[in-house]
């Protein structure tokens, strides 16, 4: 091991540290509701991807297909996912969020970044600037 990848695992560990607990703070930040955070999850992959196969959902979730069906089988009970025919192949259909599934998605989100917002407020002026900048560079990373 060299010294510099010496150096760097304490960081690293203190990183995923704290981006894990961030991100979990941040998800538990959401308005009165019952969506599960799988259901959530698959509703939030579908808005970010705009229309995904119930096999491509399962790879980007990292579930397998049966613990899929009924996380979307859940979305759709509650009109926030939809089922079209796949356009070139009969057996499959996709995915996509409703327009009320995209209305509740956006209420989470909003229900997020008011969190965060309030949270960056306590912070002083310097540290939000450093916070900027790590966020770009942990943007860098995240791309590999």
């Amino acid at each position: 091991m060299t010294t510099e990848r010496a150096a760097a695992e304490p960081l690293a560990k203190t990183l995923r540290d704290a981006i894990t607990r961030l991100g979990r703070r941040v998800r538990q930040a959401r308005p009165v509701g019952d969506l599960t955070f799988s259901q959530l999850s698959a509703l939030t992959s579908l808005q970010l991807a705009g229309a995904l196969t119930p096999r491509e959902l399962a790879d980007v979730e990292r579930v397998q297909p049966p613990t899929m069906t009924k996380i979307v089988g859940k979305l759709e009970d509650r009109g926030l996912v939809a089922r079209t025919p796949h356009p070139t192949d009969g057996r499959q259909v996709i995915l996509a969020a409703t327009e009320q599934g995209k209305a509740v998605y956006a209420q989470y989100e909003q229900a997020r970044n008011e969190w965060l917002a309030q949270a960056l407020d306590r912070l002083s002026p310097e540290e939000r600037e450093t916070l900027a900048s790590a966020a770009d560079i942990l943007q860098r990373v995240a791309r590999g």
